[in-house]
């Protein structure tokens, strides 16, 4: 377990700056992609990226765990993987003085920045294990269970073009993640820089501008900002405003949504907006840092039904209705 120091709000903009400059050393582009992956780590919550292979994802966590400091571990996910194969096992070994005992070797995610690569691609048993270890910090082995590193945090990634041999993750499941960040392909400027990068003699280096208990004390600062009680409302009501049943809700909502985005919704908007303004050097969450995250920490929990899929329509349409509707 990582200690926590106090810190600053003014350290906390400095450390976020930092740490967003770092990965943009070896990260090109993707200002965005990497600023609301240090929201969902300095927020305490867990992220999904969403891209194509080959746009640099594992770069991206890799390049975080550098500029933290933090132990990093990356798991692959495949079909014949098994939970014990991430959360570890209890194994027979002999004891120094003679006779034999049963120890635990720790998995894979025991690490501060987990990567749990193409997530998609494994059973559910075992999405089930690592989703568990994401929602309760520990995981159980036998009779016993072990407490994960604090911080800790994991970044899954999804291919949302290969669907053959995936077991999609249910909708119980995603609403375990924070942000659902989605990696898009650079623009010609960048992936000419990538090039130069990547075919070039020299590496750059990815420095580090923090450390565990600073991430920790972070982290518990960021619960202290302040949420008005306008901006609060103003928030609940852009998550039931997803929800066909209620009043509030848009028309194109109520037409083509099944399901919408529950209480976790409403939990991870706030804290991601209290991060954010934190990041920016406020004390105070603003209306921008609501809109601006709210795509992010919805597009995942909504679910359209026959009429909205068969319209080609996606959540992020529905949610750009909602934004344009609700007024705080």
């Amino acid at each position: 377990m990582t200690s926590t120091r106090d810190v600053s709000p003014e350290e906390f903009e400095r450390v976020f700056a930092a740490a967003r400059e770092g990965i943009g050393r070896a990260v090109v582009g993707h200002a965005e992609v990497v600023e609301q992956v240090l929201i969902c780590l300095f927020a305490d919550g867990h992220g999904l990226l969403e891209g194509v292979p080959g746009i640099g994802k594992t770069l991206l966590v890799r390049s975080l765990a550098n500029t933290l400091d933090l132990p990093f571990s990356r798991i692959q996910f495949t079909p014949d993987l098994m939970p014990a194969d991430i959360v570890g096992t209890d194994l027979m070994v002999e004891k120094p003085g003679g006779g034999l005992e049963m120890e635990f070797r720790e998995g894979p995610v025991f690490g501060s920045i987990v990567l749990a690569d193409e997530i998609n691609r494994a059973t559910p048993k075992t999405q089930s294990a690592m989703l568990q270890a994401m929602e309760e910090g520990r995981v159980s082995v036998g009779r016993n269970t072990y407490d994960l590193p604090r911080p800790f945090f994991v970044l899954a990634t999804q291919n949302p073009l290969d669907m053959e041999g995936t077991y999609p993750l249910p909708e119980a499941q995603l609403d375990r993640f924070m942000l659902k960040i989605q990696v898009g392909a650079p623009d010609l400027e960048d992936l000419l820089t990538i090039v130069d990068r990547t075919t070039g003699a020299a590496t750059p280096d990815v420095p580090q501008v923090t450390d565990g208990p600073t991430v920790r004390g972070m982290q518990a600062l960021v619960r202290q900002v302040v949420l008005a009680p306008h901006l609060r409302e103003f928030l609940g009501r852009i998550v039931l405003a997803t929800h066909p049943d209620k009043g509030d809700a848009p028309a194109l909502v109520k037409r083509v949504i099944r399901c919408g985005a529950s209480p976790r919704a409403a939990r991870s908007l706030a804290l991601g907006a209290k991060t954010r303004a934190l990041a920016y050097g406020r004390a105070n969450v603003s209306e921008d840092d609501l809109r601006t995250l709210a795509p992010a920490v919805l597009r995942h929990r909504l679910l359209l039904n026959f009429e909205g899929e068969a319209e080609g329509l996606k959540t992020t349409d529905v949610i750009a209705d909602v934004l344009s509707t609700i007024r705080a």
